[in-house]
């Protein structure tokens, strides 16, 4: 935690000086806010964005920067928000006039008045985010910091500058802000804005799934998800969200048979996932993964508790979730579902005998993904019995020799196969019919089981004297 008294040195990109230069010329009050002065204290990594609020027009100033430095950068101007951007040598730099705010209970967009630097910070969403550094000349590098956010850094408390049951009716997307900022850094949400968040929860209702998805997106991107998921789901707002997933956390006894919990499972698939993908998209497939367990739970005296089907419905599951969060329908949808479909493939694998029939089905199936397949189940072993838990990851690591050493051989992660339909039709004198699709079928499974490699001769070969025994006569 930096503890200057002074915070010159936190500004020493020229950029801070030409701000001041131009706040000086318009004869008005600047300063740094939010996140930069907050990473800064904390020696966080710098994310190559600076908020700048000024007690006057933020486009004014906007205009004056660009007018100072050498390229003159263009500015983007927000007139529906009063507030302006540039970009300066890959940071981002958002300029806006202090302002106080009054919100309308069925919207979270607030009704806007010029105000004065108190006025901006009160609207704040929380005391951490709260501070500001003075761009002014009397008094250059100093913090303002009216709520003792440095107290609530040094401390790791997440807190709202005014009353949290106000500051979360007004903005719902505070609640997830909160519960987002609480993960990244690794800090405590303050009881009472907990509660406040409880209460609250039902809010979430008039915040677009865009906004809602795009905080899960930066919860999930932590070293940690669990943690922003555990808040999500202790203060209701997740049974809101993802009901999906809450529904998991119900674990049943008939005549003394028990299922692990699959909720507190799937966080920690998810927590084990991070250290090995930065891929938010595979972070979401070991989230969503077990989703059809709920509604596939069965008991029977013989198998005990049973989740036939989940993978399959889980998938279609995958694609009402994303409907109704308003997320992608595109390639990352349809990763997210195939890495659900075929979540237990690679277990099944790595607890039986691993034949090379099964591995080329595996990476058929899964094609170039087959590798973030594996990675995802990977992270599925949870077991706490050590022998299993070493078994299962000395057949893993037998699951991806046996990938590559087919893979090299059979070639079917991009299956095409060897013998075309097309020349099929010609061999046999056929029109497109039933006929050609099973030959290519039973070619492509023959490959598939290692009766015949992966080669044109076998192939054709293959297919006359599958054709033959179909009736069917190869015309010269």
């Amino acid at each position: 935690m930096a503890k200057e008294n002074n915070y010159r040195v936190a500004l020493q990109n020229p950029i801070f000086k030409i701000i001041a230069q131009a706040s000086q010329e318009l004869n008005v009050d600047s300063y740094v806010i939010g996140g930069f002065v907050r990473d800064y204290l904390l020696q966080r990594d710098f994310k190559k964005d600076i908020d700048v609020v000024v007690i006057g027009s933020g486009i004014d100033l906007a205009l004056k920067v660009s007018e100072l430095l050498p390229n003159k950068p263009k500015v983007q101007v927000f007139k529906t928000y009063g507030t302006a951007m540039l970009r300066y040598k890959e940071i981002d730099i958002e300029f806006v006039g202090a302002r106080k705010e009054s919100y309308n209970h069925n919207s979270r967009n607030p009704i806007v008045e010029n105000g004065t630097l108190e006025d901006d910070q009160n609207r704040r969403d929380f005391t951490i985010n709260a501070l500001a550094f003075s761009l002014n000349e009397r008094d250059y590098g100093s913090l303002i910091d009216p709520f003792n956010g440095l107290d609530d850094l040094q401390h790791k408390i997440i807190k709202t500058p005014l009353n949290p049951d106000i500051t979360y009716s007004d903005d719902p997307l505070r609640m997830l802000r909160g519960i987002r900022f609480a993960t990244q850094l690794n800090f405590e949400i303050e009881a009472e804005s907990l509660a406040a968040i409880t209460n609250n929860k039902d809010r979430i209702s008039i915040i677009s799934g865009e906004r809602i998805v795009d905080e899960l997106n930066k919860i999930l991107s932590t070293a940690k998800p669990s943690i922003g998921f555990l808040h999500l789901y202790k203060t209701g707002l997740l049974e809101l969200i993802l009901p999906e997933l809450t529904a998991l956390n119900n674990v049943e006894e008939i005549e003394g048979h028990t299922h692990k919990n699959n909720f507190y499972h799937t966080l920690e698939v998810v927590d084990n996932i991070c250290p090995n993908t930065d891929d938010v998209w595979l972070r979401w497939a070991a989230l969503l993964h077990d989703i059809g367990k709920a509604p596939t739970k069965r008991f029977n005296k013989k198998q005990g508790w049973t989740f036939h089907g989940h993978e399959f419905l889980g998938g279609k599951m995958v694609k009402r979730i994303f409907e109704r969060l308003h997320m992608p329908l595109n390639n990352k949808m349809k990763f997210v579902q195939k890495m659900v479909m075929l979540s237990s493939r690679p277990i099944v694998l790595s607890e039986d005998i691993v034949t090379d029939s099964a591995v080329r089905r595996l990476v058929f199936d899964a094609g170039e993904d087959v590798d973030h397949l594996m990675t995802l189940c990977e992270a599925d072993i949870t077991t706490k019995n050590p022998a299993k838990f070493k078994k299962y990851h000395n057949n893993f690591d037998l699951v991806r020799k046996k990938i590559i050493e087919v893979e090299q051989r059979d070639k079917v992660r991009q299956f095409q196969p060897p013998i075309s339909g097309e020349e099929i039709m010609e061999l046999f004198q056929l029109k497109p019919s039933r006929e050609i699709g099973v030959l290519k079928e039973a070619v492509k499974e023959a490959i598939l089981e290692g009766e015949i490699p992966n080669e044109y001769q076998a192939a054709y070969d293959f297919v006359i004297a599958k054709a033959q025994k179909m009736g069917l006569r190869k015309v010269n």
